[in-house]
């Protein structure tokens, strides 16, 4: 028998045990639909789900490692079963941070500031309308 954060670790869905622990603490990790504390134990079939907003992830058991496993073996211990719905909306995030500002256009970020005045030194930059002659 396996406590779900070792198995969450074990199986590479968290960095850290610990960060395991505490999503479970959260409330974040289901099994059957039932949040669960860090020291339940794992069995054989059973559908194990992970929020991480917006996305809820599934998984099903089908076996429990000894000890932290490779990436490439991850497979023969948790099968991947997050909905198509789930999936689409994963898709929709990853392109929606493709389509964000370009560097340079619209307003600088506060790195971006930051850059413009150590170029021009702390002297305020002022822009004048020619059209009405009032500062902007």
């Amino acid at each position: 028998m396996t406590r779900i954060d070792k198995y969450l670790w074990f199986v590479r869905l968290f960095k850290t045990r610990a960060k395991a622990s505490e999503a479970c603490g959260k409330g974040r990790v289901m099994v059957e639909n039932t949040p669960v504390k860090a020291s339940r134990a794992v069995v054989i079939g059973d559908t194990i789900q992970i929020k991480r907003p917006p996305v809820v992830y599934t998984f099903r058991v089908l076996d429990v490692p000894p000890t932290r496993i490779g990436a490439k073996l991850v497979e023969q211990f948790l099968q991947n079963i997050t909905s198509p719905d789930q999936l689409e909306l994963i898709e929709a995030i990853r392109i929606d941070r493709q389509n964000q500002r370009a560097r340079g256009f619209g307003r600088p970020t506060k790195r971006e500031r930051r850059d413009l005045e150590a170029f021009f030194g702390e002297q305020q930059l002022y822009f004048v309308d020619e059209d009405d002659g009032w500062d902007v």
